[in-house]
């Protein structure tokens, strides 16, 4: 079973890896992006590592990602020209369609729920699987062809540009600032500073924790290894804290911290790419006073729950 959920995401990600490359193909053809090579290598070597990643040495993919923040740093990857969507034919659409537009999107989550609660192919497979299925009846309701898939698929992706790749650069920070011991240095510099014993204070040091360094690495789940292990454990849970308890109101912490921070970029700078919006803190500026005023709320929730 393991090795044919392995083959099954390999498929996946070498599917993936043709989107990026046809984005590469598009960003050299097109003639009005002064930045067209580096932005072509930028998909292109993306590509590469999706589609075949696993098998290159370690040293080498490492090397493609250096490449890739390097064109990214020296502003070598660019948007460009996209070609736009046909006003008239979408509105056409739309109107045919109605509230079935939504099917695909609703479709999406349920069956990918479904595969990874029902089945032993887990959630990664089931999002895969949804995502095709949803990309079929999409299809089938706008009466698209190949041709539109091709063009919506490497628009949506130029679009994105190099901030598409930051969740999975993050989630890789987390597992090395875990196996690193950040969460150990940072709960010997916690107790140097505060008093271990005291719940509320913990609570606090702890949700806080959870949200500054989830903005800074713009991934709840990377920033939950380690600021449990470093404050979590020591300041709440081996003070009496009930683990179920605080690991959920933790993790929920550390959302309030993703809507405060460009560096969460599938929620705060991907809307602002696709919308074209001008100001580029728009997103964050609208969720500011719910972040915080949900932060102060798992603060309190956990102090009285968890013990």
């Amino acid at each position: 079973m393991d090795t044919l959920i392995n083959n099954v995401l390999l498929a996946f990600y070498i599917l993936i890896g043709l989107f990026f490359l046809a984005a590469a193909i598009e960003s050299w053809r097109d003639q009005a992006n002064p930045a067209r090579w580096g932005t072509g290598l930028f998909w292109l070597l993306f590509a590469i590592l999706f589609c075949t990643g696993q098998w290159l040495p370690n040293a080498i993919n490492g090397g493609l990602i250096v490449i890739i923040a390097l064109l990214s740093l020296f502003k070598q990857v660019r948007v460009g020209h996209i070609k736009e969507l046909d006003e008239k034919v979408a509105q056409k659409t739309v109107k045919r369609i109605g509230n079935w537009i939504f099917l695909p999107s609703i479709l999406l989550a349920v069956l990918a729920l479904v595969i990874a609660q029902f089945t032993n192919f887990g959630g990664q497979v089931g999002i895969g699987v949804a995502a095709i299925v949803s990309l079929v009846v999409a299809q089938i309701l706008t009466r698209s062809n190949a041709k539109v898939v091709y063009e919506d698929t490497q628009r949506m992706v130029r679009s994105v540009g190099s901030a598409g790749i930051l969740p999975q650069l993050l989630a890789t920070l987390g597992v090395v600032f875990t196996a690193s011991g950040v969460g150990q240095v940072t709960a010997k510099a916690i107790s140097g500073l505060f008093p271990i014993g005291n719940h509320l204070l913990g609570v606090a040091l702890y949700c806080i924790a959870m949200a500054l360094f989830t903005a800074i690495m713009g991934n709840a789940f990377a920033a939950f290894a380690v600021i449990t292990a470093g404050i979590g454990i020591p300041f709440v849970v081996a003070q009496g804290g009930s683990p179920i308890v605080v690991a959920a109101l933790g993790m929920t912490s550390g959302y309030c911290g993703t809507l405060l921070t460009p560096m969460a970029a599938n929620f705060n700078t991907l809307p602002v790419a696709l919308m074209e919006m001008k100001d580029q803190l728009g997103v964050i500026k609208q969720q500011f006073p719910i972040a915080i005023s949900m932060l102060l709320i798992q603060i309190i929730l956990m102090y009285f729950l968890a013990f």
